[in-house]
């Protein structure tokens, strides 16, 4: 027997998952930021080391968002509503900072953490969206 409301509740917590990662991909990239700029006037290899670990970090949050929105995906298709929240994580150009570490270099990857950001902010963005539309239904 088909029950709305625990579909509801299940697509409602898969969206609160999803949320969970992203915004712990979010701060990651936030912090990895923070230190790319350090990096890009005047860093050496710590803080390119530590710029690195952060956006390693947000790569793996972010791989978990990815499965976490799947997820909340499917939930929604058990309630009827369809959505597309898909995020590219790129490659972070990390193998280019870490061995020709300069201005340019670092400022291509401030570029991608800064796209990156913006799909973590625009899939948090939709999935409070989606989720709110969930719980006034």
């Amino acid at each position: 027997m088909y029950d709305i409301e625990k579909e509801k509740r299940e697509a409602i917590d898969a969206g609160n998952r999803a949320l969970n990662s992203l915004r712990t991909a979010r701060e990651n990239l936030n912090s990895a930021k923070n230190w790319g700029l350090v990096d890009m006037f005047g860093g050496g290899f710590f803080t390119t080391m530590l710029k690195h670990s952060k956006m390693d970090q947000a790569k793996q949050n972010m791989e978990q968002a990815k499965y976490d929105l799947r997820n909340f995906s499917k939930e929604l298709n058990d309630v009827n509503l369809a959505c597309d929240l898909h995020m590219d994580t790129g490659d972070f150009l990390s193998f280019a900072d870490y061995f020709f570490d300069g201005f340019v270099v670092d400022w291509m990857v401030q570029d991608r953490i800064n796209t990156a950001r913006r799909q973590v902010d625009e899939a948090i963005r939709r999935t409070e969206y989606i989720i709110n539309q969930l719980q006034h239904m």
